[in-house]
């Protein structure tokens, strides 16, 4: 199993409400992903974050392995959701992507 997380920093420019609008979105349209790419097994979207957080949120995904990994990063599914409710609103990504 392959396990791939990423922590993003949406922009500055957004006012708080404008965020929470934007996280929800983020989540809803990546866990809409399970059962519309073949390998990816488990996907969660963390929205929720201590004060002390310094990102807004984070993505926990699991595939049966890298090439699973590989073929999402290129689905037109999650390029779809990606190009429309992830790149547009975030500063910053982080990804740590390991083997289980």
């Amino acid at each position: 199993m392959v396990k791939h997380m990423i922590l993003w920093q949406l922009k500055d420019e957004y006012s708080a409400e404008e965020k929470e609008t934007i996280k929800q979105e983020i989540k809803t349209g990546l866990e809409g992903l399970k059962g519309k790419i073949p390998g990816l097994t488990d996907i969660r979207v963390q929205i929720e974050c201590l004060p002390s957080s310094n990102a807004d949120l984070m993505l926990d995904s699991s595939f049966e392995d890298e090439a699973s990994l590989k073929g999402y990063s290129v689905h037109p599914e999650h390029v779809k959701v990606a190009d429309s409710k992830v790149r547009p609103f975030t500063k910053s990504r982080s990804c740590l992507d390991f083997e289980l």
